[in-house]
């Protein structure tokens, strides 16, 4: 594939991770996932395979927030990222969520069947929700296409978010930031072990760090294979710059 495709088609899928993942109702929303006009943040991305023969992506992303719209029935803040793709988002007294989305070969958004939360309330150790997702790493050593997203029945994998510690601090090139909530994220693939000939659920890990007047500081993933005929690896987002 050409590079340049290549790394278009990541940052789209990066796109996707960082928003599954209006106007705020609370200054709490605003404060862990502000939604407000004229807000950016540039994140440094790195993608590493765990098979050192697969070179490292080392990317950046960037997201900027415009004038609430009311294109979708009633106001929704709308985000884009630097890959083109564009996401509307409102809060209310259940969270933050997602209620559509737009690629860059979408004419129209595509609204979301349900919405899809990025922080769910109340914003408390225990606090849990559901959200679909896909394998940003895993990839096939022989096969085409390499990575495993790309198949249907990897497309869509319900993972599981829990709130787990509050007042967590961070330190990212954008600076440490404190009083930071802790967000862990759970899906499991259905693999072939080849050295067992069986199919076993192996576990997708997310990691995220929201911070007061911040939002997104800190993304780590984990994609681990235990196959020798699947890579897996892992993301790391940094924070590196914001207004």
């Amino acid at each position: 594939m050409d590079r340049a495709v290549h790394r278009l088609s990541r940052l789209l899928f990066l796109s996707g991770l960082y928003l599954l993942e209006g106007c705020t109702s609370s200054s709490d929303d605003g404060s862990l996932f502000p939604l407000e006009a004229g807000r950016s943040w540039t994140y440094r991305v790195v993608t590493s395979a765990d098979d050192p023969a697969f070179e490292p992506y080392n990317e950046t992303l960037l997201f900027e927030t415009y004038q609430s719209s009311t294109e979708l029935g009633k106001p929704a803040s709308r985000r884009r990222s630097s890959s083109g793709s564009e996401y509307w988002l409102r809060s209310d007294a259940t969270g933050v969520y997602r209620v559509a989305s737009k690629g860059p070969l979408d004419v129209v958004p595509q609204v979301d069947a349900e919405p899809r939360y990025v922080l769910r309330k109340p914003y408390a150790v225990g606090t849990e929700w559901v959200a679909s997702t896909t394998p940003y790493v895993l990839q096939r050593r022989n096969e085409f296409p390499r990575e495993l997203r790309y198949l249907k029945r990897y497309k869509s994998l319900p993972m599981k978010y829990r709130i787990e510690a509050l007042d967590q601090t961070v330190k990212s090139p954008a600076g440490p930031f404190a009083g930071c909530v802790k967000v862990l994220g759970r899906a499991d693939i259905r693999l072939y072990v080849d050295e067992l000939f069986v199919w076993r659920d192996v576990p997708i890990t997310t990691r995220e760090w929201y911070c007061p007047g911040v939002g997104l500081a800190r993304l780590e993933r984990e994609e681990r294979s235990p196959s020798k005929f699947i890579v897996g690896g892992t993301v790391i987002m940094e924070l590196t710059a914001w207004r």
